[in-house]
Parts: C-alpha cells; structure tokens; sequence
C-alpha cells in the first residue's frame, strides 16, 4: 500500500518546489553533524516547530532507516501500531517501509499490531518526512504510533525496538515525535517542559511517564518518548542534549495559549 499525505498543505506546503523552500528556512546545511541512537523532535505546522525540528535534523548523521514512533491522536486503530510494510508518499519523495526491520519489530515486540488504520490520518509522523526527504532520499522508515500504554508497555516496545536494531547490521535512527505543553501560558509551558526535557536528558523513562502524569504536563507524544528512551538505553545511550526549545507565542505572538516544542538527541 502507499500511504498518501494526510496533512500536506495544512501543515506544510504541498506544493514540492515551495515545501523545500520552507524546509531550507528551518535547516543548517553546513552544521557538523553526529551520530546519534535516537531524538526528540515535535510534529505541529512547520510554521511553528519547523525550526525545532529542523536545528536536531541538521545536525544528525543520517541512517539508513529511521524507526518513528509517535501518538495516535486519531484514536484509530490498536494500542501500537506498526505499519510494515507499503510506502509513505510525500510531495517531496517516496519513502519505503524498512520491512525487514518492521518484521523484527513485531517479533520483538509482541504486543505491536500490525496495522494501517491507525496511519492513515495521522500527522505526527508525516511531518518528519520533509526534513528526512531534504537531507536524504535513501532513508527507509518504520512508523509507529501509541494510542495507550502502561511504563511496562512502553519498555517492551522500546527494548523491542533495541532488540531489532541490534540484530539489523545497519545504522538506524529512532525519532520520537512528540509536542510539548498544549494550550496554557508560556509561563506555565516552560515550567512545566523544563520537567519533563530533565528526565529525557536524564535518561529517565519511568521518570518521565510518571512525572507526565503527576503535574498533568500535555505532552501528547509521552508515551512514544518513553518508549524511545527504554531503547536508547538498552542501546547504550550514555549522553544528551537538548538542540532547542521554544514555543508558538515565539510565531503567534500569543503568550496565553501556547504550544511548547522541544529537539533533543541522545547518543
């Protein structure tokens, strides 16, 4: 199956030629770059977390897959869902699924579904693409997306996802897409983040799952960033750091009601 764009022209150009101008807006082509197990980076309108993503896109060494994992903010489909395999189109690039690694995925991971339902609408995944498509057109990828999960799901996903990539032979990038606080005041956004960015750059899944949870922070993609984080330590993480934070009052100008983004790595 190829996968069609569900959010082109709403949240980025849709139109080839202008959504690599925008994408070129956001992007350090001439950043040093590194090699990295995994990042955090947001999925709202490139308007808004273009440059978030766009500083931890340019400063990345580029895999041969990236295995993206993001929330299900449509509700359809299963708990986790795993596409394995198909394309994902985009009106700059065709990406592939990586089906051997989506294979071992499901192995790995047993309590992953595989699914395409839960796809089809989604954006938070999508909006990696034209960054991935701007610095690579040989990058595969393995999407997935969490609707609900308990810590212990989240670690058996991740240490799934480890699993997989240890046993792959080639270099793979785990991208966890998630915004930050939705809808309050800068003030309270940037208090509230400043929370849970320490138990990412801690390396702290249960941490961050539970202090999501305790101050009520609405970061809607927790659960696949925890999930990532029990990954990256099972690989071997040792080291993090945050590329950039901001929020949407920085666009809007609106300070009441924001929307936090975070860009984060860890190797």
């Amino acid at each position: 199956m190829r996968r069609s764009p569900a959010v082109a022209g709403q949240f980025y150009h849709g139109v080839s030629s202008k959504l690599i101008q925008q994408v070129e807006n956001y992007v350090d082509k001439n950043a040093q770059r590194e090699k990295v197990i995994a990042v955090v980076v947001p999925h709202a309108g490139l308007i808004y977390s273009g440059p978030v993503a766009g500083a931890v896109y340019s400063v990345i060494e580029f895999p041969v897959t990236f295995v993206l994992l993001g929330p299900n903010h449509t509700g359809l489909g299963p708990p986790i869902s795993l596409m394995e395999s198909g394309e994902w189109e985009m009106p700059t690039g065709v990406f592939p699924v990586d089906e051997k690694l989506s294979t071992r995925i499901t192995l790995n991971a047993p309590i992953v579904t595989k699914d395409i339902q839960g796809h089809l609408f989604e954006h938070s995944l999508e909006v990696q693409l034209p960054f991935i498509a701007y610095f690579s057109k040989q990058s595969k990828i393995v999407p997935i997306v969490v609707f609900s999960a308990s810590v212990e799901e989240c670690k058996i996903l991740g240490e799934g996802i480890a699993k997989s990539v240890m046993d792959a032979g080639y270099s793979i990038v785990i991208a966890a897409s998630s915004d930050m606080s939705h809808y309050v005041s800068d003030d309270i956004a940037r208090r509230k983040d400043k929370k849970a960015i320490e138990k990412i750059l801690s390396l702290d899944p249960e941490g961050l799952y539970e202090i999501v949870r305790k101050e009520k922070i609405s970061m809607c993609g927790y659960l696949p960033v925890t999930a990532m984080l029990f990954a990256a330590k099972a690989l071997g993480a040792r080291y993090s750091r945050l590329v950039k934070y901001s929020t949407s009052a920085e666009v809007s100008g609106d300070y009441d009601h924001v929307v936090g983004y975070a860009g984060i790595l860890l190797k």
